[in-house]
Formats: C-alpha cells, sequence, structure tokens
C-alpha cells in the first residue's frame, strides 16, 4: 500500500481546469509539510506548491501564483491541487511529497521524505 496516492490527472484543452489530489493510504495527516511537483521527461522536478500542516500557510512557485491552489482537508487526509487556465507547458507528471519536519517553505527535493507514484495531466493545446 502506497504512503501517498495522487490523483485527478487526465487529459485537458488547454484553459481548462483539474483538481489533482494527494491522499495519506491508511494514516493520519501527520506530516509537517506537503508538496506539489511536477516532472517532464529529461528535466528536473520542480516544485510548484507547498503548504503547511499546522496553520495552512502556502507558498508558490512564481510561474504557477494565481493560476494553481493548494489546499488541505484535514478531515479527508487530502491535499489538493487546483490547476486553473492550463497551459501545454503545464504537461508533465504531477508528484505530491509529504517532509515530517520543516521550517521555511522549500522545493529542495532532499526536504521531503515521501512521494507519491505521480499522476499524469496533458494539456493540449
Amino acid at each position: 500500500q502506497e504512503p501517498l496516492v495522487e490523483s485527478g490527472g487526465g487529459l485537458v484543452q488547454a484553459g481548462e481546469s483539474l483538481r489533482l489530489s494527494c491522499t495519506a493510504s491508511g494514516r493520519q495527516w501527520d506530516y509537517y509539510a506537503t508538496a506539489w511537483f511536477r516532472q517532464i521527461p529529461g528535466k528536473e522536478r520542480e516544485g510548484l506548491a507547498w503548504i503547511n500542516s499546522m496553520d495552512s500557510k502556502t507558498y508558490y512557485k512564481d510561474s504557477v501564483k494565481g493560476r494553481f491552489t493548494i489546499s488541505r482537508d484535514k478531515f479527508k487526509n487530502t491535499v489538493y491541487l487546483q490547476m486553473n487556465s492550463l497551459k501545454a507547458d503545464d504537461t508533465a507528471v504531477y508528484y505530491c511529497a509529504t517532509a515530517s519536519t520543516g521550517g521555511r517553505p522549500t522545493f529542495n527535493l532532499d526536504s521531503y521524505d515521501t512521494w507519491g507514484q505521480g499522476t499524469q495531466v496533458t494539456v493540449s493545446s
């Protein structure tokens, strides 16, 4: 059983929206922070959005500010990534990851100790 499971990916047209979900399977959401990343084949994994589990403080990569929103539902043990006005450049595999400890928002991959398997998002132009 995977510790983190992403869902909600798919094929959409440019300009449309998707909401990705990241669920902790079989455990309470006791992580310090959760982040969403994406990766295009041949490129480095990039961080997009970060949320703190204690006060839901958020942080975003500049290029997705205003289009992507990260949120969490503690009762459903789920973190979401709402993606609006999608572009072809948003096509990638999207991953959620959690950090058991931390401080300031970070997209440093080494700060995250649990990853999901990813969900494919394809945006056609």
